[in-house]
């Protein structure tokens, strides 16, 4: 198929619409057989859960095109695992496993045309997600959804390379405890949206978030994992229940001991030990990695030994590896690779 007349190299991370989306209705308590639909727009009731009690999960994931000419999707079945947690916490109905990894490839083989060819430092992103359509007046599940998969062609996440963030500790809460930090709801990315504006008006990239709890020890930013590494090169993730399990992290740690040898650890990160990390890196969809150069905690500069001109090395051989590993220049774990064209 004809790639439309994109300039891919200075796209940017927004959105553009494509052509075609997928559409299933849940309704008397069953999912529809599901649709490819030309409009984007979407009509409900002034009282749909979704916009009085928000009622919405989502999900976040690329298409690409590999060395080899093929057109793949990273570790869907990941994304359809999770999204169904997030429904069973919001009470909502499962989108099942195989219409997921389904109702992504045929978003992406009927927008083939939006997806940016090899080399161009740009990506398809995939974002399915589902919400309550029926009138809800009192508190409580709506009873009829949608679950809908649009994309758009995105650039690299870093335009003009790889700059390292300064972070600072923040004042506010992510997620409570026994909350929904460990899903993906709109309503905890809602949340973040103070804090991330006034990060920004104060000049940081980023929040550094702490456990509700005791405020002693690292969680996540508003959208991505945190992974360190030491100063004797092991590769460290905090460990919470309130934590988003991001795939990227997850196949990141995998990376880290199978692919290169090195020690990984899932535990809880202190606030106190971060000046004794030699590296910091936020890691989700968008970027993979994002490193981090400094922390502030209220005044008091947390300076990371890899500086804050360019990605640390273990973080950029993590980084590597596993870009290599989705665009098909390395070859992959078993299942890691879906296969649309």
């Amino acid at each position: 198929m004809e790639k439309k007349n994109i300039d891919w190299s200075n796209l940017g991370f927004g959105y553009v619409e494509t052509e075609k989306r997928y559409v299933s209705n849940f309704k008397d308590g069953a999912w529809d057989n599901g649709a490819l639909i030309d409009d984007p727009m979407i009509t409900m009731s002034e009282c749909a859960g979704v916009l009085q009690y928000a009622q919405t999960i989502f999900e976040g994931l690329k298409a690409y095109t590999t060395e080899d000419g093929h057109i793949v999707t990273f570790r869907p079945d990941l994304n359809a695992e999770r999204m169904e947690a997030s429904a069973k916490r919001l009470e909502m109905p499962v989108f099942p496993k195989e219409r997921f990894v389904e109702a992504i490839s045929q978003v992406v083989a009927a927008n083939e045309a939006y997806v940016p060819p090899y080399g161009s430092g740009a990506t398809l992103y995939i974002r399915p997600y589902m919400f309550g359509m029926n009138p809800v007046i009192g508190v409580k599940p709506a009873t009829e959804y949608q679950f809908r998969a649009f994309c758009t062609p995105v650039g690299p996440y870093f335009k003009g390379g790889v700059k390292p963030l300064t972070i600072r500790v923040s004042d506010f809460d992510r997620a409570a405890p026994n909350g929904t930090g460990h899903i993906k709801a709109g309503l905890n990315y809602a949340m973040s949206l103070h804090a991330i504006v006034s990060a920004h008006a104060e000049g940081y990239d980023e929040n550094m978030y702490l456990d509700p709890g005791t405020r002693t020890k690292v969680e996540e930013t508003g959208g991505a994992n945190f992974l360190f590494v030491t100063k004797d090169g092991k590769v460290v993730t905090p460990k919470s229940d309130s934590i988003l399990p991001s795939i990227t992290r997850r196949s990141l740690l995998y990376v880290a001991k199978e692919y290169l040898g090195l020690e990984v650890e899932e535990r809880e990160v202190y606030l106190s030990e971060l000046g004794d990390m030699a590296e910091c890196g936020l890691c989700g969809t968008a970027a993979v990695i994002s490193p981090v150069g400094k922390i502030v905690d209220h005044g008091k500069e947390i300076c990371l030994p890899a500086g804050m001109t360019e990605m640390g090395p273990t973080t950029k051989k993590l980084y590597d590896t596993l870009t290599g590993i989705q665009m098909g220049r390395i070859e992959a774990p078993k299942g890691w690779i879906h296969v649309i064209k």
